[in-house]
């Protein structure tokens, strides 16, 4: 089998890259390791950046997303329960976000397909990367008992942070950096009505909490946890206990609890390897970074390095232009350093950190006051919400 690239992992990543370099006329094919149900059970976030969402509308993949998808023009933060709001629409020159489920944005990615299904292959079982440091690269893989082998002219990882793309390259090549956090996000997914039009982030005595949605009938509300906690310390009832007290009265008054249709404990964690192109392989996404989900980067961060490779392959192949490969890496990481930095930051400012000292938690207090009382402070937290300019 030959194509122009071979794109490693059918999440939003590979799918939405492969759809890019179709309307540049490039051929690929995506290697999905997982069944479709799988992927699309799969439960992550739900806010998505400009940039997003001019993406899902350049590939023709926006009907379902603009007809359910909420758009949000600003966000809050509270204190011990005490709310405030930040108007990002105003700060920012009426930059918004839109609240639409990261499964959704997958569904709609891969219904995209219905007329070249050839391109998308799911349970393509040991994939493996070959001759990366040369300019004849392949990638073979297991389907129904048969070896396929696909002879490509670059392969893009988008595998996420365990796949295989990253492990091809040599360790001595790259740098990794990483920031293991001692807390979690425990999630509960449910039927009920949003308390809020707007995301809530709550910093509270005990521990950090996040009221989401992704629907006007369904909620996403997350607290932090220990990390050596475990899932069925927390049955419902103590959840939506806890998240009335992080949240606060006023908030809880609006509060609508009910049976969980999913709940998970996610470890939080920062990761860079650099640099994100090896050879014939380019990595993006989860494959290349990791970012808290405090401040909701990394689908953005993996839909924003996408469309950086996909310009940089288009310009490649239609210009002969070497130098935009090259240029890749940095240009990326330059959007994804920005990114972890605004992630660390806002986790820092929201969350307990076991240790903390009474000095600590005051300049929690004071940072998030300074925040509410100028415009200045309100605008940095508004422009890197809404997605820095890539």
């Amino acid at each position: 089998m030959r194509t122009q690239i071979a794109i490693i992992g059918g999440g939003p990543a590979g799918l939405m890259l492969s759809h890019l370099l179709r309307k540049a006329g490039i051929a690929s094919i995506v290697l999905e390791r997982r069944s479709q149900d799988y992927v699309l059970g799969r439960i992550r976030a739900g806010v998505l950046e400009q940039v997003t969402v001019d993406l899902m509308r350049d590939i023709g993949a926006h009907a379902r997303m603009d007809r359910e998808g909420l758009k949000h023009e600003g966000f809050c933060l509270a204190l011990d329960g005490d709310t405030f709001r930040i108007d990002m629409h105003d700060l920012t020159g009426g930059k918004q976000v839109m609240v639409y489920g990261q499964t959704e944005v997958t569904r709609d990615l891969i219904d995209a397909f219905a007329k070249r299904p050839e391109d998308l292959v799911f349970e393509a079982e040991d994939v493996a990367l070959h001759d990366i440091d040369t300019d004849h690269p392949h990638v073979s893989y297991m389907k129904e008992g048969r070896t396929w082998r696909v002879h490509c002219d670059y392969i893009a990882g988008c595998d996420g942070f365990h796949g295989v793309s990253r492990a091809a390259i040599p360790e001595h090549v790259g740098l990794s950096f990483e920031r293991i956090y001692p807390f979690g996000w425990l999630g509960i997914l449910a039927d009920v009505k949003p308390c809020h039009e707007e995301l809530i982030y709550s910093n509270h005595a005990r521990g950090f909490a996040l009221a989401s949605m992704r629907s006007p009938t369904r909620s996403r509300y997350y607290v932090q946890v220990g990390s050596e906690e475990k899932l069925e310390d927390w049955p419902d009832g103590r959840l939506w206990d806890e998240l009335a007290i992080r949240l606060g009265p006023e908030t809880a008054a609006h509060m609508q609890t009910g049976p969980a249709i999913e709940k998970s404990i996610a470890p939080l964690k920062s990761f860079v390897f650099e640099p994100m192109r090896y050879g014939s392989l380019f990595l993006a996404g989860d494959a290349a970074h990791i970012v808290p989900p405090t401040g909701a980067k990394g689908l953005n961060l993996a839909m924003s390095d996408v469309k950086i490779l996909a310009n940089a392959l288009e310009a490649h192949y239609s210009e002969r232009d070497e130098a935009a490969l090259d240029r890749y890496s940095t240009q990326a990481l330059a959007r994804v350093w920005k990114a972890e930095r605004f992630s660390w930051w806002f986790t820092s400012l929201t969350h307990r950190f076991p240790g903390m000292s009474a000095f600590d938690r005051k300049m929690q207090v004071a940072e998030l006051a300074y925040i509410r009382g100028s415009r200045a402070g309100q605008m940095v937290v508004a422009e890197n919400y809404v997605g820095l300019p890539i």
